[in-house]
């Protein structure tokens, strides 16, 4: 079983910025991918950004230019900078790693929320 912590995340105005921290207890040589989704009310789970082995980082072409994700191998952390926040950011956002033996696990979520 992998825990995630997520960290991050809140109330900000159009325009602003936030970040979301998440952290695995799981080293990351044991990882296949890892990095963020949302999800808003009716709507299926999406991909915001992600990191997958053999450096590679996916993004929403919706967040593209906007959000940065990064990755603190030592640490088996993410962080997703959220840069130029519009209303339509607005959502729970979930933490996700995938582990080399496939397994699937998720945070808890955290909400952000983009209003003037």
């Amino acid at each position: 079983q992998v825990q995630l912590e997520e960290s991050g995340g809140g109330l900000v105005q159009p325009g602003g910025s936030l970040g979301l921290g998440c952290a695995a207890s799981v080293t990351t040589f044991r990882t296949n991918s890892m990095g963020w989704y949302r999800q808003t009310p009716g709507q299926e789970r999406e991909l915001v950004a992600l990191w997958r082995s053999g450096g590679i980082f996916d993004y929403a072409t919706s967040v593209k230019g906007r959000f940065v994700l990064s990755r603190n191998n030592a640490k088996s952390t993410v962080y997703l900078q959220m840069n130029n926040l519009q209303p339509e950011d607005t959502a729970i956002y979930f933490c996700n790693i995938e582990t080399r033996d496939g397994q699937t696990f998720w945070g808890q979520g955290t909400q952000v929320t983009v209003s003037s």
